[in-house]
């Protein structure tokens, strides 16, 4: 019999909708209950694409005898992390300062009240490496209720300081200046990993954030190097396109097979900004697989994309990605296969349960595209990875950036169409009779206020919208966007954004500023960059002087840890640097636009179109009836120029 979960709409919620725990979904229901029936509260956290999630739910939560003790003992609450990122957020806290680790699952014990006494991650069914079995947590946790409530009070007290996050954080003396990011990219230099790429070592995250930072500021080694390590590895899916969310080694070889939206996204958009940089073919191909990849696997019916995909089929990780030479053999055919063999380095012994991860080991050979689409259509017969189908606002957001600008740049029509479905989808569907921005839809439901960062990621996706098409439509609604965040979001005593709204209605013990960029951009980041950028093109001093209150909050730490704040340090960097606005006026204004949209130009913003709904358009008009580009900087505007010619030597 299905329990309380079957009403929702997550898919990872869905999974265990048939488990035999009385589970509740968050809410007020549950902690009513543990209320009423003095009990503790489990409050577990995951998502699909969890691989030992998915472990813990068959060896425990599967369990008759462990769910009757869990039943009777605790009230039991399930939530998905990518639905609930405040509840996350708060949890995460408190299994690291109780544990000094996080990761999911999450499993936290709290209070009826919701204050956490004691966290944890994965528990086995038996006791085994150092861990005790979650049978004996749920059991000691329930005596403890009983005979040590004392205790369990000055634990909560000790530890609800922390879970506010940065909230109290105040703003130091000093100014921002052009050496705190020198001071960031300088730490960048000494953390970064010259033989493989990237920073750290294993497991190895791609950091989207940083890569697009050190761009911006004309430091091109280090990213450049890493993007093309990534995309010769393992975590780039060289037959179908797109990356694993992470690399369990430091070479970029062995991914964590499960592929999320947001990572894809945000790579997307850094090897298009390297290829705008360089011209390198590899960047571009690599741009393309992965935004055809998710327009391919991730993009539902309506055009909005789906969340993510597993790792794992037929219950093992990987089993989908990985290759034998006689299976290769079997598809290609031996000529052909030897080539394939050879490029991505495939092997008898193979490196993954006897079988080979796919890697870049040669040169592409001539016939690279016939090979990989023989194999794509092969392995499309095999079982698939589980499908999160739920579409998240900011997510979605990001994909709408990386099309809308990848569409743009290198003229393919179709991305920029689907990044204009995506956001009118948005607009119909995750939107409420009152304006009111949702979370998640999924199963014809939308639900969940919007936080924080689905306002942020979505007033830059409609900013870069409206750059890439000139609808002004989308210029108003990141207005909109800047506008709510300003009054629902904004913090004008210490500065900085709060990560749920004013008015939110989460039922949570601590309204927080999440704040690192790890590993997508924090809300308060995006949100910098997004009113930044629009206060240049509509010359409002407000937008710009909430942004730079965040900046003021953390300039002083930004530069001593510069891989957990990428993305504030490009809005730091636009911030400190002579942005040129670029106005165009007239009716073909398509090779003028040509020359701004297929640059990488990070400190340049872009207006085209109709002039009475965007300030930085007022006044400007055609030259002798040609159109023409209006190029401003510092307050001082340049002359008309009506060439593209003229245009790109102003740029320069």
């Amino acid at each position: 019999m299905p329990n309380r979960l079957a009403a929702e709409t997550s898919p990872y919620l869905l999974q265990h909708a048939h488990n035999p725990v009385d589970w509740y979904p968050w809410g007020e229901e549950a902690f009513a209950r543990a209320r009423a029936e003095d009990k503790p509260v489990l409050v577990s956290i995951g998502y699909a694409a969890c691989h030992w999630c998915h472990v813990m739910e068959r060896e425990s939560f599967e369990d008759a005898g462990v769910a009757a003790a869990m039943n009777e003992r605790l009230i039991c609450i399930k939530v998905d992390r990518e639905e609930r990122p405040d509840v996350d957020a708060i949890y995460m806290d408190a299994v690291q300062a109780m544990t000094g680790a996080g990761g999911w699952p999450l499993n936290a014990f709290v209070t009826p009240e919701g204050a956490p006494f004691y966290a944890g991650t994965y528990f086995p069914p038996e006791p085994r490496h150092g861990l005790p079995a979650w049978r004996q947590v749920v059991e000691a946790i329930a005596e403890a209720w009983t005979a040590q409530r004392d205790e369990i009070a000055t634990a909560t007290q000790s530890i609800l300081p922390r879970l506010a996050g940065a909230a109290a954080l105040e703003p130091p003396p000093g100014d921002v200046t052009p050496e705190t990011l020198e001071r960031a990219v300088a730490g960048l230099r000494r953390g970064f990993d010259a033989a493989n790429g990237g920073w750290g070592g294993a497991p190895k995250f791609p950091a989207s954030s940083v890569i697009e930072f050190l761009l911006a500021r004309g430091e091109p080694q280090m990213p450049l190097q890493t993007l093309r390590r990534m995309a010769s590895g393992g975590i780039f899916d060289q037959v179908g396109g797109g990356f694993a969310r992470y690399s369990v080694d430091a070479r970029w070889i062995v991914p964590h097979f499960e592929k999320m939206l947001y990572d894809n996204a945000l790579l997307a958009r850094a090897y298009l900004h390297a290829f705008q940089l360089t011209g390198e073919p590899l960047f571009r191909r690599v741009t393309e697989e992965t935004l055809d990849w998710a327009m391919r696997e991730l993009r539902q019916d309506e055009g909005g994309f789906a969340s993510s995909l597993d790792a794992d089929s037929e219950g093992v990780e990987g089993r989908f990605y990985v290759w034998t030479p006689d299976e290769i053999r079997s598809v290609l055919g031996d000529e052909l296969a030897a080539e394939a063999i050879e490029h991505f380095g495939v092997t008898d012994a193979g490196n993954f349960e006897g079988a080979s991860i796919l890697v870049r080991a040669t040169s592409d050979p001539p016939r690279l595209g016939e090979i990989k689409a023989k194999l794509l259509a092969a392995r499309e017969r095999r079982v698939r990875p589980a499908l999160d189908d739920k579409r998240l606002t900011s997510w979605n957001a990001l994909m709408i950036s990386a099309l809308a600008d990848a569409g743009a740049a290198l003229e393919r029509a179709d991305y920029v169409s689907a990044a204009v479905t995506c956001a009118r989808f948005i607009d119909a569907e995750l939107t409420d009779a009152n304006g009111r921005l949702l979370r998640t839809f999924n199963r014809g439901r939308a639900k969940l206020d919007a936080y924080l960062e689905d306002h942020a990621y979505l007033l830059e996706a409609y900013l870069t919208l409206y750059e890439a098409t000139f609808d002004a439509h989308w210029f108003a609604r990141a207005r909109d966007l800047a506008e709510t965040i300003l009054a629902r979001f904004h913090d004008p005593r210490r500065g900085g954004f709060f990560s749920v709204a004013d008015d939110h209605r989460g039922g949570l013990i601590a309204r927080r500023k999440d704040l690192e960029d790890v590993p997508i951009p924090s809300g308060a980041s995006s949100a910098a960059l997004g009113l930044l950028r629009l206060s240049r093109m509509t010359g409002e001093a407000r937008y710009e002087d909430a942004a730079l209150s965040l900046v003021k909050l953390l300039h002083t730490v930004a530069p001593e840890h510069p891989l957990a704040f990428g993305h504030l340090l490009r809005a730091i960097d636009f911030a400190l640097s002579d942005v040129r606005e670029v106005a165009l006026a007239g009716e073909d204004l398509a090779p003028l636009a040509r020359v701004v949209r297929g640059r990488f130009l990070p400190h340049v913003v872009l207006a085209g179109g109709d002039g009475e709904v965007v300030p930085l358009l007022e006044g400007r008009e055609p030259v002798e009836g040609r159109a023409a580009a209006y190029v401003c900087e510092r307050f001082a505007c340049k002359l008309p120029v009506t060439s593209p010619g003229e245009l790109e030597a102003l740029l320069t």
